[in-house]
């Protein structure tokens, strides 16, 4: 009996027809494992893994190896998406005994819950040193009958060594920490393609937002063009849908030309808000540019009926990785005509030898031309015929948090309502579907409500995104909703010897609760609560949400030294802390053009972290706190800026603002 049939997640879905009786992860499974006296198979990963594909048709489809799963073991599948508790657990156990990790994820249970084997993909035969699915399956087999006693004590063991506290550290890191973590990432800067390190090169949009805040606070040149380098070589590169817009979640080469095509939510959302930042320090063209076609990406091919994102569309189409993206020769000509083929072979670097597979060669940009958007337009619109990826049509409520996010600025400073509308949206969505008896829900599907509590990072994001609708706005229930969100973070995911959890005080007790302080395809949930818990002090004055935030960055401080690429947004919040952050409070009639001046202007400031509101004036006590007793100056809309308890004077011109920023 295969028990996916009523699963929310697209990931689950996808294994319903599989003849491997599989169990959704429940206390139902473990309780069947110790009535059957078998161990767990616990398998994890997610709706557009390429290599979760693979195996699953390989093994989880084939009839033999399915009825031997069945026979031996308790069969637990999991969307990691859905459940990032679960995957942090065990993907950590999996570090720790293989050296290394990734998805699909393959662990092997005591009925308990203990680890005690587990690695990632097994093909369905013995190759590259591994062995073969069937024959790891008959091994755990045997040593579970013959050896039971020395598999229980190694799987508590296992589960005692990861069970220890992360250091807190002493505090935010300083001046020189973060100068130090610039030089830091500099030495594994690629001058040539940017980027850091080598391949596989994955966009790195925290440190990209940390080194431009730093850029800001410092003007420092050198750490600009760092960013400057890999932004352009990313948006030029075959990471880029030269077409549609949008990153695909990776580059396997050094120089961003082929990458493995998923499109994940979260990636979009964070470089989204990265291009909008470098666009804002710069004014680059070719910034505005990603920006505008990422937000209408999002909004055309991730948007669902219900006003959210999804999660993901997949790499692979009709069976094969790339095959929607990718252009021959041939298909071009068969598009353009001869004539026009051979200019957009040169423009887009398509080669009759192929920079992908099987002569097929992705889309680059190496320059700007005038007939660009002719051919993206002609291109797009032939390309819109093929069977498209699938969409992983899950809402995750961390993940639209980011998105919330990168709309409402990307739409105010680009003056585009659609977008704030769309973040507006879809924060209502939050609102009113994920969040149940007063807390948050992880993720939705079609306008239900999944079952998993929100983590850290969804209150963490989510948060984040109601306070960049606030700035935008200056509608104050964003700002009480955002309250209410970083309130039950510190009183259910804060621990006061250990600090932020991934997980609350009341959730399902795992084999250990989860406690991850690295940054790695998403802001952690601790460095996100930094970053919203401080915007959250500078809109209210709250020294416990201010105080909670530099606690939250003593690991960043740590990182700083040690790991400062595993840090980017923690990083990026110590920058906000290092500035201020400053505090902006626009004041004037709603309908007085200077208002809207002045709160541009405020918007379009590079200091790291400002926080930016705007309201009518007020003679006392205020909604949002930061508008309290704010009144015009000489009858016109006034600025205030404030920074560490301290104000200037109020000013009614976008010069005189734009110089105290």
């Amino acid at each position: 009996m295969n028990r996916l049939g009523e699963a929310t997640s697209p990931y689950l879905l996808q294994h319903k027809d599989n003849p491997v009786d599989w169990w959704q992860w429940g206390p139902d499974a473990f309780t069947e494992a110790r009535e059957r006296d078998v161990p767990i198979l616990l398998s994890v990963g997610y709706s557009a893994c390429h290599w979760c594909h693979v195996m699953a048709h390989e093994s989880f489809e084939d009839e033999q190896t399915a009825a031997y799963m069945n026979a031996h073991f308790v069969n637990i599948k999991v969307d990691r998406e859905e459940r990032p508790d679960v995957d942090a657990v065990y993907m950590e156990a999996t570090q720790a005994m293989t050296g290394s990790g990734g998805w699909p994820m393959t662990c092997f249970l005591t009925p308990k819950g203990d680890p005690f084997y587990c690695g990632t993909y097994f093909p369905p035969s013995p190759r590259h040193g591994l062995p073969s699915f069937g024959q790891l399956l008959e091994a755990i087999a045997e040593a579970w009958k013959e050896r039971r006693d020395e598999i229980v004590r190694a799987g508590a063991d296992i589960v005692e060594r990861l069970s220890t506290g992360v250091v807190k550290g002493d505090g935010p890191p300083d001046e020189a920490a973060l100068d130090g973590a610039v030089a830091s990432i500099g030495e594994n800067f690629d001058d040539v393609h940017g980027g850091f390190g080598g391949a596989p090169k994955f966009p790195p949009s925290m440190l990209l937002e940390f080194l431009l805040r730093h850029a800001a606070r410092t003007e420092d040149e050198g750490t600009l063009a760092m960013v400057a380098l890999t932004c352009e070589r990313m948006a030029r590169g075959g990471l880029y849908d030269q077409l549609g817009g949008g990153f695909a979640r990776y580059s396997v080469d050094n120089r961003w030309i082929v990458p493995h095509f998923e499109k994940m939510l979260y990636d979009n959302a964070l470089l989204l808000r990265v291009y909008l930042h470098w666009w804002r320090l710069t004014k680059t063209a070719l910034a505005e540019r990603i920006v505008r076609e990422t937000a209408d990406f999002l909004l055309r091919d991730l948007r669902t009926p219900q006003g959210g994102s999804a999660s993901a569309l997949d790499a692979d189409s009709e069976g094969v990785e790339g095959k929607f993206y990718v252009w021959t020769p041939d298909q071009l000509r068969d598009a353009l005509g001869d004539d026009d083929a051979e200019v957009a072979m040169e423009l887009f670097l398509v080669t009759e030898e192929g920079t992908f597979e099987h002569g097929s060669s992705t889309l680059q940009l190496p320059a700007d031309s005038d007939r660009f958007e002719e051919f993206r337009a002609r291109l797009f619109e032939i390309r819109a015929q093929r069977i498209a990826p699938g969409r992983d049509d899950k809402v995750v409520a961390a993940w639209n948090g980011l998105a919330i996010a990168a709309l409402a600025e990307a739409g105010a400073l680009l003056d585009e309502p659609t977008y704030v509308d769309a973040a507006i949206e879809a924060a209502q969505l939050l609102r009113d579907l994920h969040t149940v008896d007063g807390r948050l829900v992880r993720t939705s599907r079609d306008g239900k409500p999944g079952t998993s509590q929100g983590v850290l990072e969804d209150y963490a994001n989510v948060a984040e995104g109601s306070l960049a609708l606030l700035a935008v706005t200056g509608d104050a229930r964003w700002l009480e909703w955002a309250g209410e969100l970083l309130d039950l973070v510190l009183d259910r995911f804060d621990d006061a010897e250990h600090g932020l959890y991934d997980t609350a005080d009341d959730a399902e007790q795992l084999v250990r609760r989860p406690q991850d302080p690295t940054d790695n395809a998403t802001p952690s949930g601790r460095s996100a609560a930094a970053g919203a818990l401080l915007s959250y002090a500078a809109y209210t004055g709250s020294a416990r949400h201010r105080e909670a935030a530099e606690r939250a960055l003593g690991v960043t401080g740590l990182l700083a030294d040690r790991a400062p690429r595993a840090a980017g947004w923690g990083l990026a919040v110590a920058e906000a802390v290092l500035a201020g952050p400053l505090e902006i409070a626009i004041v004037g009639d709603p309908n007085d053009p200077l208002r809207k001046e002045l709160l541009d202007a405020a918007l379009n400031g590079t200091s790291p972290g400002a926080v930016v509101v705007a309201g009518e004036p007020t003679e006392g006590e205020a909604a949002i706190p930061l508008l309290a007793h704010r009144g015009l100056l000489d009858g016109k809309a006034a600025a205030y800026v404030c920074r560490g308890f301290v104000c200037d004077r109020p000013v009614s011109t976008v010069a005189d603002l734009q110089a105290l920023l």
